[in-house]
């Protein structure tokens, strides 16, 4: 269960149902078969009529009218809904491998949290997670590392209150599902699925055992955003017009490292969709600026993608002949560009790019009537202030520092810090009883372009409706990120 992968069938691009996955639910496999057959078939839930939740059509082309529509309502809104105060949060966390070995220091940082079990495959990485915990002075977590499905036992658990996800892409809705199946809240790694369909069973099961169902996007948490985030609110930007969010992370030489991942499940999501397959972490922050889901929505995307070129040329300059890789086809644009549009007539372009050189880049950016902030570097022009057409020093603007970045200066921990302040609000919000500041919507929100933009690409640029995951609460001002610091 760590961020890590098994051997994978023969690559091939699934964009309509071919039964597989009705054929792998009737049957009874193992996780292991349950990890490829889940990614073989992500097509297969994707260029269909009937992504609402249903069960896909044979075949023929997406209607667009099918993807807008949502399902009947099984339960009552999560919206504004509460975490039970508590005194100590007492955590699961399933996947150990490179990003659940170092987030695990964070909890175990923090006061009112203790690390009641650990779950990985590779019991090595479980029992060093598990030192690390008794390190820290808290009494001995279980293990579970009995087998692909042992996950479904720490999930089980009466002393568990909330489940940390952390593996491969694949097996993130399975784990949210049987999480808030057991009565547990959910934090999951990006993206939170990658099926429009899933995207609607986690909404409708946080819904219905009124659980919550997080995706844990720590770009939301950056000193920058937050910054950004409170100007934009407090009107300094004025009406806000546009912004742009990436990943552009040349992860070539990481993809392709066998020790790295343990195992290619990365890299073989590049031969079965051709879309943006990591949108949240400059989405989600540019969502925030703009109210997405508090005032305002995303309506639809329109998805472009080059040539898969980079990952084959990488693969012929450096992988030696008979190296498993030789064996895949890689369909994944090297670069996706989408534009995003919202009910306010407001504009998001994304993009995302990890098989060709290129300096790290979120991009970040937003514009208004007022001005304009963009990142790497970090830079800003606004009016009154400018009026040369010469960027200014964004760190004059310190004075607008979230007062989670003012409380917590030198936070610890990787991503600059980030990956702290996630950890400790959410852990504060659970402790006190407070409404989280994103929930089931934005993950589903800020995921719906992995399938979407497959599909927009496959449809040479159409756009594409992105569902109201809210059912109208949409239209309702309420915080989020941009949060008070609160009294307890």
């Amino acid at each position: 269960m760590n961020d890590d992968a098994r051997p994978a069938p023969e690559p091939r691009d699934l964009s309509a149902h071919d039964g597989s996955a009705d054929e792998a639910g009737r049957q009874d496999p193992s996780r292991r078969s349950v990890l490829w057959t889940t990614a073989g078939v992500a097509g297969a839930g994707l260029g269909l009529g009937a992504l609402g939740g249903g069960t896909a059509s044979a075949s023929g082309p997406v209607a667009p009218e099918a993807l807008a529509a949502a399902p009947a309502r099984q339960g009552r809104t999560m919206v504004g809904v509460p975490f039970e105060r508590r005194s100590t949060v007492r955590v699961g966390i399933i996947g150990l491998g490179n990003r659940g070995d170092s987030m695990i220091d964070l909890f175990l940082a923090l006061p009112g949290v203790q690390v009641k079990a650990v779950c990985d495959t590779v019991r090595d990485k479980a029992e060093k997670a598990a030192k690390k915990v008794t390190a820290a002075g808290q009494p001995a977590p279980a293990i579970y590392a009995k087998d692909e499905h042992d996950y479904e036992n720490l999930c089980k658990r009466g002393d568990i209150d909330f489940v940390y996800v952390v593996t491969p892409w694949e097996l993130h809705f399975p784990m949210a599902k049987t999480a808030m199946l057991n009565g547990k809240h959910v934090g999951v790694e990006c993206p939170i699925a990658m099926r429009l369909d899933e995207l609607w069973q986690l909404v409708d099961l946080s819904e219905r055992t009124r659980r919550h169902c997080m995706q844990l996007e720590n770009c939301c948490y950056g000193k920058n955003e937050m910054r950004v985030l409170r100007m934009a609110h407090a009107g300094l930007f004025g009406e806000l017009q546009h912004g742009a969010g990436a990943y552009n992370h040349d992860l070539r030489e990481l993809m392709f490292d066998p020790d790295y991942y343990e195992g290619p499940w990365r890299r073989l999501w590049h031969t079965r969709l051709r879309g943006d397959l990591y949108p949240n972490h400059g989405f989600g922050p540019v969502a925030n600026y703009m109210d997405v889901n508090r005032g305002d929505r995303v309506v639809s995307i329109s998805s472009v993608g080059t040539t898969p070129l980079g990952l084959a040329a990488y693969r012929e300059e450096h992988m030696p002949a008979g190296d498993p890789s030789w064996k895949e086809s890689y369909i994944g644009a090297d670069r996706t560009i989408s534009l995003v549009q919202t009910a306010r007539g407001r504009v998001i372009r994304l993009e995302h790019d990890v098989s060709s050189p290129h300096p790290y880049s979120r991009i970040n950016s937003l514009g208004g009537t007022k001005g304009v902030f963009e990142d790497y570097p970090e830079r800003i022009y606004l009016e009154p202030t400018n009026t040369d057409h010469q960027w200014d020093d964004f760190t004059k603007y310190a004075e607008w520092d979230h007062w989670l970045w003012k409380e917590h200066a030198n936070p610890p921990g990787g991503h600059g810090g980030m990956d702290y302040i996630m950890v400790f609000r959410l852990m504060q919000c659970m402790r006190l009883g407070l409404v989280p500041d994103f929930d089931v919507y934005d993950a589903a929100v800020w995921t719906a372009p992995v399938p979407l933009s497959h599909l927009s690409i496959k449809a040479k640029g159409t756009p594409l409706p992105i569902p109201d995951f809210t059912r109208g609460e949409w239209k309702k001002a309420r915080p989020g990120t941009d949060s008070e610091k609160p009294a307890g």
